[in-house]
């Protein structure tokens, strides 16, 4: 159901349209509700602008790699979504971040407290300024900066139930449990039911619950695209077997309903009636269905996933906690935790009704009278009765209840924030119902006293009373390199700032980043603002983590982290740090820093994620294997041929419409530009290639400068008519023309044969919309590549086709004995001829002669895809290229939206991810820093929030080589100090039972044991050698150098050793 605007006197009303046609109101009257330091007037307004642009187009710059996640259905649904979140402390301004950011329509902030020091441990909106005023009112400029689009207001005194109702869903964060129940019964009860949730993090502990009603309809479980699957085969049979083709393995489960199309001979299946699939395999399944009668298949036909709707019943807190029934487990090593905090959190809110204040941490007696509490309680759950409460999570839990942690607000504010975005839309399953998670391995591995969880009148005060203010004074001093300052490194920074990490004059945070920040950016690296588009991310991102903590003692660069930037990045930065952050979306600089924390033995936390999903990795020193001892395999890669003749998907189309955009509006003006600078030399350089590509890209240059060239818009328009032709139609023609639709094989099977699609040309038409933007698309662009002025007119469409009505185009004929490529090995879609030089000798002289009849300074402008401006008209024209291509093999087209996504290989990315994923790493940084843990107290996620899923568990450790007495691993690194001499390097070795037969720098040979002239060099220093017979000049900054050596035991076996490091300064 989708809201939609109607007027009232004062106020914003939303009138949502049920399917049953009947109306049913949702008020939304903020002067009444909502208290806040703005007049009436301004109040009025605000709600206005926003509710206007809630039902108007969405912003796809902005919130492109968000609409990648959710679709355009969902975001509306958010658009019109009014959210209440209770209690202001970290975790309720987590959560408010992240649901400001995704664009739902409102959040209203409530809180009656005032803002105490101890907040600032965990709340990023809050400074030493804001201590003593109202929470809600503190947070709401700073939260308001984040999208001025969504109306943010403030509740400021007590809740009453009737409040409630204007609200999708409603979030407590520091509610009591008998309040919650009273809440949560009006909202479950409701008409139509407000969704509840009630979210709670105390200390190193927290809990979810969530009930949205009697009867909630998930419309999407997960997410993901429909599977689909080529059919190379259906039997006639009860059931019938149904065979894919194995170009790629199908997805489809036990249980699935499906729906056959374009089945050609067994026609009856393509009614569009869903059918209920078992055995699934990875190229077939049987089709619960008799086929028997059904005419008998021939070839062709596609089958689709048909994703079905989910109910869900929820129960009401005041059952759920006496019957909680299955808890949402996330750490299998922890089976039993669930209940154990079921039963803690319960006891801490009778301990806080009963006494009116949070155990005092560090207090046995309270940690006693917590644990006594926890066990009447247990006593009366009767079946879920726990057979022993363990007394030592209780204590922790005791010690810390009354701390907010940031890394424990900020991943359960990812959490509770997606909770949100689920009840308001039905995208994704919700969370049902309760979700405990706790992370009592980060707390110091030595016992804390006491006296040092006592407060010191510090913004840490939170965090000191539970890992104590010697361990806070190590995250002060500490050292550390974040890689990146995307999305991943805005949150981090946050964190680290909450924390206190690099908050000393002895502590120094180091983040690079050498991309500046686009509009696209602003929904989820929220540290930025619209005015600082165009501005270095990592600059503006250190300011704004400093203006959290002024104590935060950060250096931003601009440098990308690669081999070239190790002058930057030399031997004294890395030994230095104590641990590397990456926040990288790419696995190349992954690879490369993860060799540089291995070099160097340095902790090396990695994060990544995808849409809905996220995963970390800790990579310790000699505790764990590095990031790159386990890769994923690399994606498939369409054939050439299947590019350029056989699509048989919308991917396929939108790969060659993205290359044919860069061969024509890039490439090629490129390569016009290398010729003018310097004919001599590029004539050459092709004439030394004497190949097809040197002959294709020859004519290419030869077509723009001669044939093709354009000198008015009209001439583009011309051009672009023509292109459309020969790619729509000619090319078409052609490749029937050489293979007919009867055509088969050397073995006599079918050509036409799944997963190839028979294509038909297209004509040409002005009255198709879809061929008229086309040609203003591709005519903008030719335009713009000759520097030629666009006319007003050619943006409209009416003119624009008297134009193209005055193109004469010229009759195709298709020619016998055309090569065209089939051969899926193939990868240059230009065959080869023995003609190739002598083409290439007439080119030279023709391009010679044109090139003396153009103005000495004619340049071309080859243009650079940019996906994220619509109004460039980059994804005009590949959309245009990819859907025409569509057409003419009956694929269904995609919109510019879903083209862009795919031909700009956009990462799908939301803010809740990203937070619960730094959350999850900040747990692991305290783990770090304070060097005493086990690789079994570390934990690996994978996470997926949209199932959802969560899958803790420790790292794998170090593959380990022995040798003798030896034995290391990939972490360890031999050291040879003192400029040492060959032969002094050589003994070292023997004195650890190795010989050494090759030493090696880089691709140069030292040393080898069969030269005898070597033997000559046994008294040289290695430096020397690499100077001198690698030919190498070592940078000042460089301290070692590393060789290579091959070396063998007594009894002639190969060792793998580890790098040798010779240093010589």
């Amino acid at each position: 159901m989708l809201p939609r605007k109607r007027a009232a006197e004062g106020r914003a009303e939303v009138v949502v349209v049920d399917s049953d046609n009947s109306n049913k109101k949702a008020r939304i009257d903020y002067l009444s509700s909502c208290k806040s330091s703005k007049s009436s007037s301004e109040e009025v307004e605000i709600v206005r602008s926003s509710v206007d642009m809630a039902f108007g187009d969405i912003d796809e710059d902005l919130h492109s790699r968000q609409l990648a996640v959710y679709g355009r259905e969902t975001m509306r649904r958010l658009f019109a979504s009014n959210i209440l979140i209770s209690g202001m402390q970290g975790l309720g301004a987590e959560i408010a971040k992240n649901l400001i950011l995704a664009g739902v329509k409102s959040v209203t902030l409530h809180d009656e407290g005032n803002v105490e020091l101890w907040d600032l441990s965990s709340n990023f909106i809050f400074s030493e300024v804001d201590v003593g005023k109202n929470r809600a009112l503190a947070s709401l400029q700073k939260l308001q900066e984040l999208n001025n689009a969504v109306i943010v207001s403030t509740i400021t005194g007590p809740l009453t139930t009737e409040q409630l109702s204007e609200f999708q869903a409603v979030v407590f964060t520091d509610i009591s449990l008998g309040k919650a129940i009273e809440f949560d019964d009006y909202c479950h009860n409701h008409q139509p039911p407000i969704s509840f949730i009630k979210a709670e993090v105390r200390g190193l502990f927290g809990g979810v619950f969530c009930d949205f009603g009697p009867k909630f309809t998930v419309v999407d479980v997960d997410g993901e695209e429909p599977h689909t699957g080529i059919i190379a085969s259906i039997s006639n049979d009860n059931p019938a077997l149904v065979s894919f083709v194995d170009d790629e393995r199908v997805e489809f489960q036990d249980g699935d309903l499906v729906v056959f199309s374009e089945v050609q001979g067994m026609k009856e299946l393509n009614d569009g009636k869903p059918r209920r699939v078992k055995n699934a395999r990875p190229y077939s399944f049987i089709l619960d269905e008799d086929t028997t009668n059904y005419g008998a298949y021939e070839r062709g036909g596609i089958v689709t996933q048909a994703k079905q709707p989910k109910t869900l019943h929820f129960k009401q807190l005041k059952d759920a906690l006496q019957d909680p029934g299955d808890f949402l487990l996330s750490d299998f090593s922890k089976f039993d935790r669930p209940p154990l905090l079921h039963l803690a959190f319960q006891a801490l809110d009778m301990f806080i009704c009963e006494l009116g204040r949070f155990p005092v941490a560090g207090s046995e007696e309270d940690a006693q009278k917590l644990l006594l509490m926890a066990n009447n309680i247990n006593e009366n759950m009767g079946d879920g009765r726990l057979q022993e409460v363990d007394k030592t999570i209780l204590q922790h839990f005791a010690f810390g209840s009354r701390a907010v942690l940031n890394p424990m607000a900020a991943m359960f504010g990812g959490i509770v924030g997606q909770e949100v975005v689920k009840a308001c839309s039905g995208k994704f399953h919700p969370l049902f119902q309760f979700f405990y998670f706790d992370s009592v391995e980060s707390l110091p591995t030595t016992p804390l006293d006491p006296t040092d969880l006592k407060p010191v009148n510090s913004r840490y005060d939170a965090q000191i009373s539970v890992f104590g203010s010697q361990f806070q004074k190590k995250l002060e001093q500490a050292n550390v390199f974040i890689v990146g300052s995307g999305a991943l490194g805005c949150e981090f920074l946050k964190n680290l700032a909450l924390m206190g990490v690099c908050c000393s004059n002895k502590g120094k945070l180091t983040i690079t980043d050498d991309d500046v920040i686009e509009k696209s950016n602003l929904s989820r690296q929220f540290l930025f603002r619209d005015w600082n588009i165009g501005q270095a991310k990592s600059t503006v991102a250190a300011s704004a983590a400093s203006s959290i903590n002024s104590h935060l003692h950060a250096e931003a660069l601009q440098n990308r982290v690669s081999p070239e930037t190790e002058n930057v990045f030399n031997d004294t930065f890395w030994e230095n740090l104590d641990v590397v952050i990456n926040a990288l979306d790419n696995v190349t600089a992954r690879l490369y820093v993860d060799q540089r924390c291995l070099y160097f033995q340095k902790p090396l936390l990695e994060s990544g994620t995808l849409g809905a999903k996220c995963n970390t990795q800790m990579v310790i020193p000699h505790l764990t294997e590095n990031y790159g001892a386990s890769r994923d395999p690399p994606e498939k890669q369409a054939p050439m041929c299947t590019l350029h003749s056989f699509p048989h998907n919308i991917d396929h189309c939108l790969t060659w419409a993205r290359s044919e955009f860069e061969g024509l509006l890039e490439k090629t003006p490129a390569e016009v530009n290398a010729y003018l600078s310097n004919p001599i030399e590029y004539t050459s350089a092709m004439e030394k290639a004497g190949d097809a590509q040197a002959r294709e890209n020859m004519e290419h240059v030869l077509n723009c400068l001669d044939g093709d060239k354009c000198e008015t818009f009209q001439d583009c328009i011309t051009w672009s008519r023509l292109k459309f032709e020969d790619y729509f139609s000619n090319r078409v023609k052609q490749l029937t023309f050489t293979f007919p639709e009867n055509s088969t094989t050397s073995s006599g099977a079918p050509f036409w044969s799944a997963p190839k699609r028979f294509p038909h040309a297209l004509e040409f038409s002005i009255d198709d919309p879809g061929h008229l933007n086309f040609i203003m698309a591709a005519s903008i662009l030719r335009a713009e590549t000759f520097g030629i002025p666009i006319p007003d007119w050619a943006k409209n469409p009416k003119k624009l086709a008297d134009a193209v009505n005055k193109v004469i185009v010229p009759d195709f004929q298709p020619k016998e004995g055309v090569k065209i490529v089939t051969d899926e090995k193939a990868t240059n879609p230009t065959p080869a001829s023995i003609d190739d030089a002598a083409v290439i000798d007439d080119l030279i002289r023709r391009l010679d002669e044109c090139h003396k009849k153009l103005p000495p300074d004619f340049r071309m402008n080859p243009i650079q895809f940019e996906k994220d401006d619509d109004t460039n008209y980059h994804m005009d024209l590949i959309a245009g290229l990819a859907n025409m291509r569509a057409r003419n093999y009956s694929i269904p087209e995609v919109d510019k939206l879903k083209a862009k996504f795919i031909a700009g290989r956009i990462i799908p990315a939301i803010a809740t991810t990203t937070a619960m994923a730094t959350g999850l790493v900040c747990l692991e940084l305290y783990k770090v820093l304070d060097g005493g843990h086990k690789v079994e107290d570390y934990r690996n996620t994978f996470a997926n929030l949209a199932l959802p899923l969560f899958s803790m568990a420790e790292p794998v450790p170090p593959k380990v080589i022995k040798h003798q007495n030896l034995t290391w691993t990939v972490w360890d690194r031999w050291i040879l100090q003192g400029n040492p001499t060959l032969r002094e390097l050589l003994d070292w070795l023997k004195d650890k039972g190795l010989n050494a037969y090759s030493i090696s720098y880089g691709a140069c040979m030292l040393y080898n044991s069969m030269f005898p002239r070597h033997k000559e060099r046994m008294d040289q220093r290695v430096v020397d050698l690499v100077r001198d017979i690698a030919k190498v000049t070592l940078p000042p900054y460089r301290r070692h150098l590393d060789v290579f050596v091959a070396c063998e035991d007594d009894e002639d076996n190969d060792i793998d050793i580890p790098q040798v490091s010779i240093y010589f300064r």
